[in-house]
């Protein structure tokens, strides 16, 4: 803290100190300093008590409590006070105000003008005057003596209580800043006494653990938590408790939430545990993502040798068998030849999945409306099945677009689809579900009435090449859909329920903000095969495209309403895009305009619209596209 800032601290504190009210107003009537008695003694409120009030305010708020007694014309009285103070004389003056006590007031101008006045409370003083001039040939000697006695003690008391108000509102002051860091702090802190109950939280407990109570002090651990949640965290608690501090994670059974809780011992000896929670659900979904890559980089690793040469086996198996059935072969021995031939195909497309399995994968999370995507899926998933088949598509969620890659999720559905109805023998029902769980997880349940998983089954069916389809099953079907699954971060689980088999996939839930919500755009170049890929790739991020091959054309569709974005090539022919944006911008300047080009970015016509919107590079990259609109429609 520089050192003006410490001086001007202590002055402050010394003045709150002192028994007397005091003001400093300077040469033009404005408040310079002033102490806390001062505020309690004429009971100003904090405006008139802060540097820069001003004195006619102040006199005029004084009239108006009834300081002054009843006043018949409040204007002239403020009037008469003020043109007093501007021509200030040094005073003193005795006055009794209305609330019968009795004050002296004592001013003194400053050299560079304005003035210092202090004001003391002498009633006391004023009625042990009368006493003492009522009774004082009854007094003796011995009881004034008492009475200075006492009167000292009494001023040795009143500077003790100002010193202790003084300390009070320090200290509240400083309560207040911490309550306040706290509480603005992303975590949950809290502390629990030796019994286990809390006496202390920041209140945010709510934000972490959705369902939970805000304000949890005087409860139990476990009423605070949740019996489960308690359970599972008492061991740590405990041993936190006995000084051993621990930091722990856990997932929450209600929400799913991923949180780190750090326990640490209270060692002021009082006993108890102070707590440090944080949700770290987002970091652990990163996380599950990279194993699952550094998982598939292994995988690759280690099956790219293997597959060469077992791909080249075949080719020289497949070789070896054409040449077999070019020869005079006994009977029979063609069946033979046929069906090694079969072998080898299968080889080969299992060499295709682990190709698929191991391979570069990226996860492409963009905009998709859910509603369209199920739309979407339906046919593609009910051609696949027979008419013995009914297949449900249920739809609980309250975000109508969320952040996902929408080929990952449906080739995993459609992988889903395709194993329940191959375990329903053709036969049943199927029902695909999606809900909300706390706001952290989009949950995928798939649901068949079939007879459900075996135990070998429960225990293997995310294993590679496990399968319970014999030679008709490649065993990699659940296995990608585990690996797109924990790519995106979440979690596969499998069971049985009264009616058949589930399968529950648990994503991260992001949902589309204002600033990646499906837009309108219009799309302008001249060449055709440009303007295609982008259309796709604006597609591919949940957008909806109007397309213009000129600037005339443009200029017609951007009256269009609901239009959202122009995004325009620079050359256009006779008129230049830059060119185009400028008279688009002048009629619709609520529109969001970019250029895409493959001119350097030395080039003129290039650096005049840089100026003024986006420009990106050709070939355009789908994540330029999508990071461009958010970071413009968010500024």
């Amino acid at each position: 803290m520089p050192r003006e800032r410490i001086t001007e601290s202590f002055t402050r504190a010394g003045l709150n100190l002192i028994q007397q009210a005091l003001s400093i107003y300077d040469a033009d009537l404005r408040l310079a300093v002033s102490n806390r008695p001062f505020q309690e003694m004429f009971g100003l409120p904090e405006r008139l008590v802060s540097p820069g009030a001003g004195f006619e305010d102040t006199i005029r708020y004084l009239v108006e409590s009834g300081e002054y007694g009843a006043v018949d014309d409040v204007d002239d009285f403020v009037r008469t006070r003020v043109e007093q103070a501007r021509a200030f004389q040094p005073h003193y003056m005795e006055r009794t105000r209305a609330n019968g006590r009795t004050i002296s007031v004592e001013g003194s101008p400053l050299p560079d003008g304005g003035w210092v006045t202090v004001y003391t409370d002498i009633t006391p003083a004023k009625r042990q005057e009368a006493l003492l001039r009522a009774r004082s040939e009854e007094l003796s000697d011995q009881l004034l003596s008492h009475a200075e006695e006492l009167s000292r003690t009494n001023r040795q008391l009143e500077a003790t209580i100002a010193q202790l108000q003084e300390a009070k509102a320090a200290l509240g002051e400083l309560e207040a800043r911490t309550r306040t860091v706290t509480e603005m702090t992303p975590a949950h802190i809290a502390h629990v006494d030796a019994d286990g109950y809390y006496t202390f939280t920041n209140r945010r407990l709510s934000s972490l653990l959705p369902g939970r109570q805000s304000d949890i002090v005087g409860r139990s651990f476990a009423e605070a938590l949740g019996a489960d949640t308690a359970a599972m965290l008492q061991p740590k608690l405990a041993a936190a408790a006995d000084g051993t501090p621990t930091l722990t994670e856990f997932t929450d059974p209600s929400s799913g939430r991923r949180i780190r809780t750090a326990f640490t011992p209270d060692e002021r000896g009082e006993g108890g545990v102070y707590l440090l929670s944080t949700d770290v659900t987002q970091e652990t979904q990163a996380r599950a993502a990279l194993e699952q890559t550094h998982k598939r980089e292994m995988a690759a690793q280690l099956t790219s040798g293997l597959a060469h040469d077992f791909a080249n086996l075949l080719t020289i198996i497949l070789g070896l068998q054409t040449q077999l059935e070019k020869m005079p072969l006994p009977d029979g021995a063609k069946d033979l030849t046929a069906a090694t031939r079969l072998a080898v195909r299968r080889g080969g497309r299992l060499l295709d999945k682990i190709a698929d399995m191991t391979g570069a994968r990226e996860v492409r999370p963009a905009p998709v409306v859910i509603d369209d995507f199920l739309a979407s899926f339906e046919p593609l998933a009910r051609a696949t099945l027979p008419g013995s088949v009914t297949l449900d598509l249920q739809n609980a969620l309250s975000h109508k677009a969320l952040m996902l890659d929408a080929g990952s999720v449906q080739d995993g559905l459609l992988n889903l689809v395709l194993n329940a109805r191959d375990a329903m023998e053709g036969k049943g029902a199927i029902t695909v579900s999606l809900r909300d769980v706390k706001g952290t997880w989009l949950e995928i349940r798939v649901t068949d009435t079939g007879p459900g998983f075996s135990d070998a089954a429960l225990d293997s069916a995310l294993n590679p090449f496990f399968t319970t389809k014999g030679q008709d099953g490649s065993g990699l079907g659940l296995t990608m859909v585990y690996d797109l699954v924990k790519l995106a971060g979440g979690t596969v689980q499998i069971g049985n329920t009264e009616g058949g088999a589930q399968v529950l996939l648990r994503l991260p839930l992001r949902p589309v903000t204002d600033e990646t919500q499906p837009r309108l755009i219009l799309l302008v170049d001249d060449v055709d095969e440009i303007r295609t890929q982008v259309r796709e790739d604006l597609i591919g991020l949940g957008h909806r495209v109007l397309e213009a091959a000129s600037a005339e054309e443009a200029l017609a569709l951007a009256d269009l309403p609901g239009l959202d974005w122009v995004l325009s090539d620079i050359r256009l022919g006779a008129v230049d895009g830059v060119a185009l944006l400028t008279d688009i911008a002048a009629h619709h300047p609520h529109l969001h305009l970019a250029l895409m080009t493959s001119l350097p970015a030395s080039d003129p016509l290039r650096m005049t619209g840089a100026r003024r919107w986006p420009v990106l590079d050709k070939p355009v990259d789908p994540g330029a596209l999508h990071a461009l609109m958010t970071q413009e429609v968010a500024a």
